[in-house]
């Protein structure tokens, strides 16, 4: 699964992938992002896969788009390296098993969109985050769709805006990540929070999850339109009626693997 960028590692019900630039402090190339989304993917396939962990090695966690990638393309090479950056952005939310950010540096630009991204984050104490265009001349329009959507409008423009970073405990209270713990507790915190956000029936988690990501967006009455009867439709089947039971007859419910 793994690659020279982008390393792979499953143990027990969790894969663990890790972004493996340190010397680039993990700038987000094209081909990064290819072998990103290509690792995800296949992580998320095995079938002894429960949840997964999205670490960086070295210091940064990801420092962005690598410039050096960059500068001397024409429009349509930009155009394929943010559809691309795109496209793993969205797999990250179509993925059937949760995926937990564990953010050990800074993340900023592309990188603060990929804690975004993620289902879950956990981040050191010491970790910022950052959308630094609006201190220069390329401001960051794609990253802010992603952390727009987790932190709102209000906190995302002044990220983008201002440009200046955020700290871990500012990024707790704006929701950007989950859990702010010591280095040494993060990751057995960010497995203990893949594994606590997979547990149950796999089938209804990964339901939930795609539902949750397309009625959050819609209007309230749309929203609970589409919740009514994806929550219907889930209540027959075998987990759904499972989860019933076993609540009436005060047990632990029994659900089959992938």
């Amino acid at each position: 699964m793994s690659t020279e960028q982008v390393l792979v590692e499953v143990a027990g019900d969790l894969a663990t992938v890790t972004l493996n630039r340190p010397d680039r402090r993990n700038a987000l190339s094209e081909s990064m992002l290819q072998d990103l989304g290509a690792a995800l993917g296949r992580a998320a396939s095995a079938p002894e896969v429960r949840g997964i962990v999205l670490a960086a090695a070295g210091s940064v966690f990801s420092a962005g788009h690598d410039f050096s990638d960059m500068v001397d393309r024409d429009l349509d090479g930009m155009r394929r390296l943010l559809r691309t950056c795109t496209e793993v952005m969205l797999a990250i939310r179509q993925l059937a098993v949760p995926v937990v950010a564990c953010v050990q540096g800074v993340a900023t630009a592309a990188g603060c969109q990929l804690v975004a991204s993620c289902d879950l984050a956990v981040a050191v104490e010491d970790a910022s985050f950052a959308t630094p265009g609006g201190r220069g001349g390329w401001f960051c329009h794609t990253p802010l769709v992603a952390v727009a959507r987790v932190i709102g409008p209000r906190r995302a423009l002044e990220l983008g805006m201002t440009g200046d970073p955020i700290d871990a405990r500012t990024a707790l209270g704006w929701g950007l990540v989950n859990r702010v713990v010591p280095r040494a507790q993060l990751v057995t915190e960010a497995q203990a929070l893949a594994r606590a956000a997979s547990r149950g029936s796999l089938a209804s988690k990964a339901l939930g999850k795609r539902t949750f990501h397309e009625q959050v967006g819609l209007g309230i009455e749309a929203a609970y339109a589409e919740a009514v009867e994806v929550m219907a439709q889930s209540a027959i089947t075998p987990d759904g009626r499972e989860a019933m039971r076993a609540f009436i007859e005060k047990r632990p419910g029994v659900y089959p693997p992938r």
